[in-house]
């Protein structure tokens, strides 16, 4: 097992534009969307597909989990740019029929009741893999999650599982370990935070690092300066604002874990 801890504080760039059209034809990917309903426990569920129909063979398929605030149109973009760059993304839908919180109060209590219950959300991931995997073009052994804020401790949390992916990248996530048992994990673990983030105790990061090394799974731990909690989310300034919450955006922060979070995918992917 291998930990590293640091901080990053160049700025590297990061797709956010796809499907352009040039005067002689298309010349980018060509993302596609849909919502794909699926069931669980009898409860529906309310995923977001995303995948550039342009592309050809098997490509590696991303669980994308989405904030506290539940499916928001912040988490399709980045599903819809993991298609553009080769992937196919699919934001899974942790709350049931697309519930979004619109105030923090609703936030929370969707979150808890996630976090309080791991055997029925890890269902939840399990049957988002399977809907995942049966789409065409995707290559089932080839398989990572990515969350943010609370969906980055639910993915931190399908790797204390040992859930079957090559990688976990969480962005800001939440260190609270909810697996009671933590398996061995075979692939990687990437944790990303800001070194000024009021809602991520260094406490708790510590404990869950020490979760992960009593199983032997590698995790790596990248801490940015000046880098706030939900730091990836341009849209989260306003909520800070609205809410009066520790929250804001960090255009650094957000291109160097946005491409830490690649080079991890790069290696993973290519290793047999």
């Amino acid at each position: 097992m291998r930990r590293i801890v640091f901080g990053l504080g160049m700025l590297m760039a990061s797709v956010n534009t796809y499907g352009a059209e040039g005067t002689l034809g298309r010349v980018g990917p060509d993302v596609q969307t849909e919502t794909i309903t699926y069931s669980v426990d009898g409860q529906q569920y309310q995923g977001y597909l995303a995948q550039d129909v342009s592309a050809e063979g098997k490509r590696p398929g991303i669980l994308v989990l989405h904030e506290w605030w539940g499916q928001s149109e912040y988490i399709k973009r980045r599903t819809e740019q993991l298609a553009a760059l080769g992937y196919v993304a699919f934001a899974v839908d942790l709350y049931g029929n697309g519930k979004i919180a619109d105030h923090p109060d609703d936030a929370g209590t969707f979150s808890s009741d996630v976090m309080s219950d791991w055997p029925a959300a890890q269902r939840n991931l399990e049957t988002a893999i399977d809907v995942l995997t049966k789409q065409e073009g995707v290559d089932g052994t080839r398989l990572a999650a990515i969350g943010y804020c609370f969906g980055g401790g639910v993915a931190l949390n399908a790797a204390l599982a040992g859930m079957p992916l090559k990688a976990v990248v969480s962005f800001h996530g939440s260190p609270a370990q909810v697996v009671e048992t933590p398996q061995h994990f075979d692939g990687r673990v990437v944790i990303q935070n800001g070194l000024d983030d009021q809602m991520v105790k260094q406490e708790a990061l510590q404990s869950l690092v020490d979760a992960y090394d009593s199983v032997n799974t590698e995790v790596t731990v990248v801490q940015y300066p000046h880098a706030k909690h939900a730091f990836t989310n341009p849209l989260v300034n306003a909520k800070a604002e609205q809410f009066e919450l520790p929250l804001a955006y960090n255009a650094a922060a957000d291109a160097a874990s946005w491409q830490v979070m690649l080079n991890v995918f790069n290696k993973v992917f290519a290793e047999k």
